[in-house]
């Protein structure tokens, strides 16, 4: 569990950093837009001051020539407007621009224009730089392809990750299976000897017949992780049965004070499983039930069918999950338990989803109530 709530602590101290850093620079940015934009305001009321000097004594064509090319040098779009309206004078707008709409687009979004003392320029309507607007826009730009980044950057990083993680699963799991046939082998021989060696013993027999039971649930185990990283081979089976049989073994194994309750086989649904690794599940949920309830509760199970799909609910009276360890369940090394390595619900999503194509989910979980774990499989 620590290694988790570390993880999440540097996921979320990154996140902040990458936060903090991007709205460092848009701030920064949009700093300069605002400053631009009063700069570029200032030259046109300067522009403003500057022709009501120039054209106290206007008379003639040329002192308006002087006008425009006076506008022209600072660049910004600007329309010239005369106190009744009725005069008009723009600049730096592209060629064939409507002027009229120009103008009635920069009184409907707000701008205000600088207002002259008199004269043909009485309103000064500015629009500004395709600079300052792009400068404007940069910071949106920024986020995105920040976001972009990391989201691209998260995507490899996971696949990267969850490949690491299928080759250790793939070898530990072939490991184990390879280190379990010697042992399997020589207790197999030992069984045999003892046979030969006291046949008409009753004692002696009775134990060989148990310790054989044992053998063949070892070679069951050692089987289930021999088919990890491989293809195993689907069957078309009953699932109310599989789940009947992991019933019979598990009760057994069980405290007396813990109940099951599972449903009754005269109704099959049929799904495509493995059924080595798909007891392997069931029998997973189980014990972590078994765990959960400290020696008494109820554990039951449903299966329910929708269109395509056969859902089973697996449910316990134990103590449940909180709500900040949902998203976490199945990653390895999760585990609630003071012992064990938090491997069992990890292997189980992978058995579903990789080797089934189902999916399998904490349905619902409450502190000291219970919880329910849903397995979803294509129906047949």
């Amino acid at each position: 569990m620590e290694i988790y709530q570390k993880k999440s602590r540097w996921k979320l101290y990154l996140a902040i950093a990458g936060i903090v850093i991007l709205l460092i620079s848009m701030l920064f940015t949009n700093y300069i837009a605002s400053r631009l934009a009063q700069e570029e305001r200032d030259k046109v009321n300067l522009y403003v001051l500057a022709q009501q000097s120039l054209n106290k004594d206007r008379g003639d064509d040329d002192d308006t020539t002087m006008e425009i090319d006076i506008i022209k040098t600072i660049d910004i779009p600007v329309i010239l407007v005369s106190e009744t309206e009725k005069d008009i004078i723009s600049a730096n707008f592209p060629e064939g621009a409507d002027i009229d709409k120009e103008l009635q687009k920069l009184k409907d979004s707000g701008v205000e224009p600088i207002v002259g003392s008199d004269g043909y320029a009485k309103y000064a309507y500015f629009k500004q730089t395709q600079l300052l607007t792009l400068l404007e826009y940069f910071p949106w730009i920024q986020a995105l392809l920040f976001l972009a980044f990391i989201s691209i950057g998260y995507l490899a990083f996971s696949t990267a990750r969850r490949a690491e993680q299928n080759q250790v699963w793939v070898g530990m799991a072939k490991e184990t299976a390879h280190q379990l046939g010697t042992p399997i082998s020589a207790i197999i021989a030992w069984l045999e000897h003892l046979k030969i060696m006291k046949p008409d013993d009753e004692e002696t027999m009775e134990i060989v017949t148990e310790l054989e039971n044992d053998v063949e649930r070892l070679n069951l185990i050692a089987d289930r992780f021999s088919k990890i990283g491989s293809t195993p081979k689907l069957e078309k089976l009953n699932v109310a049965a599989q789940l009947a049989d992991c019933r019979s073994y598990m009760e057994k194994r069980a405290p007396r004070k813990v109940k099951f309750d599972f449903p009754d086989l005269n109704e099959p649904y049929f799904a495509n499983i493995n059924p080595p690794l798909f007891n392997w599940v069931i029998e997973n949920l189980i014990r972590n039930s078994l765990d959960a309830m400290d020696g008494k509760g109820e554990i039951s199970a449903k299966i329910s069918e929708d269109s395509s799909h056969i859902l089973i609910d697996l449910s316990d009276t134990g103590s449940g999950i909180p709500a900040n360890k949902l998203k976490t369940v199945f990653e390895p090394g999760f585990t609630t338990k003071k012992r064990g390595w938090g491997l069992g619900l990890s292997l189980a999503k992978r058995i579903i989803e990789t080797y089934h194509s189902g999916k399998i989910f904490v349905k619902l979980s409450k502190i000291n109530k219970g919880t329910t774990f849903t397995i979803k499989l294509l129906k047949t």
